[in-house]
């Protein structure tokens, strides 16, 4: 990582890179916004402006004019625009490997929070996923909002990065450990239906950009066993909990849509009306083009 601004040893770097970051993050979530016609057909002003808000931010929220049209084509056409093309193909997703979020009872989804309409903690989507199928780049499109709730928080994970290496460098280098957050096997019916996976929470992709991968939860993680790592963990959570001048909340209304670098997200709980709450999920294994 020679001459990288997440090379620990090199605080020239950092410094220089954090000064361009914080003055560019947007701290007003409509600075995120796009207003777009059809995500099916970007125009190329539509496409620039999106992935021109994900270079500052790693995330922007678009507003188009598709309403409650249930067409799957929006997020795959919209990503594959964006150079988000590599699905994960993760086992509560559709045939198509975009995931219909929405309330299920079903034995394949009822044990799983994002089928629920229970609400979700900070979190990177895809914590569990092994080293060669991370999730670089996440698409969220709204078909009905719930009749209440249901809105997310969003946090860039390059400014929680600057804010805790701002707090004690040694945090991210505890945070860099590639055992620092294992999350455990997952068993159904007494089968290893995947594996045990262990990981960093900060990492750096061979193109130089930083990755995060967390989950806020409280069961069924753990932590690597020093008193280091435990004070970077609960540095991180006092983070989320304080709030910053970076942090982002709102809700997706339909037609509305939230594309990212797989950052640091929440969900709140939600009632539905006569009409269920349904997202479109798709993840992938790219980060947006150019970003």
């Amino acid at each position: 990582m020679l001459d990288s601004p997440f090379a620990l040893d090199d605080d020239s770097a950092y410094q220089r890179w954090r000064e361009r970051k914080l003055e560019q993050a947007p701290t007003e979530l409509g600075a995120l916004i796009v207003e777009i016609r059809d995500p099916r057909r970007l125009s190329e002003s539509e496409r620039t402006a999106i992935l021109d808000r994900c270079r500052l931010a790693n995330m922007a929220i678009y507003i188009s004019a598709t309403g409650d049209d249930p067409d799957k084509e929006i997020p795959r056409a919209l990503g594959a625009s964006l150079g988000l093309n590599r699905l994960d193909h993760n086992p509560g997703a559709d045939e198509d490997a975009i995931t219909s979020l929405t309330v299920q009872t079903d034995a394949r989804h009822r044990d799983y929070i994002p089928y629920s309409n229970r609400p979700i903690s900070w979190h990177t989507d895809g914590y569990y996923n092994s080293p060669d199928h991370q999730i670089y780049g996440l698409l969220l499109h709204c078909v009905h909002p719930a009749e209440e709730g249901g809105a997310n928080d969003l946090l860039d994970h390059e400014i929680a990065y600057i804010l805790l290496r701002d707090q004690n460098p040694a945090f991210i280098r505890a945070l860099m450990h590639p055992a620092c957050m294992t999350i455990p096997a997952n068993r159904v019916d007494g089968k290893e239906v995947r594996p045990e996976q262990p990981g960093p929470v900060f990492s750096v992709r061979p193109d130089g950009r930083l990755h995060m991968r967390y989950t806020n939860r409280a069961r069924n993680i753990r932590w690597r066993d020093d008193s280091l790592t435990g004070e970077a963990v609960a540095a991180l959570k006092s983070l989320f909990e304080a709030g910053t001048a970076w942090h982002h909340s709102g809700r997706l209304e339909s037609g509305w849509g939230l594309v990212s670098n797989n950052v640091l997200h929440t969900r709140s709980g939600f009632t539905d009306g006569s009409v269920p709450r349904l997202l479109y999920r798709a993840r992938y294994y790219d980060r947006l083009q150019d970003t």
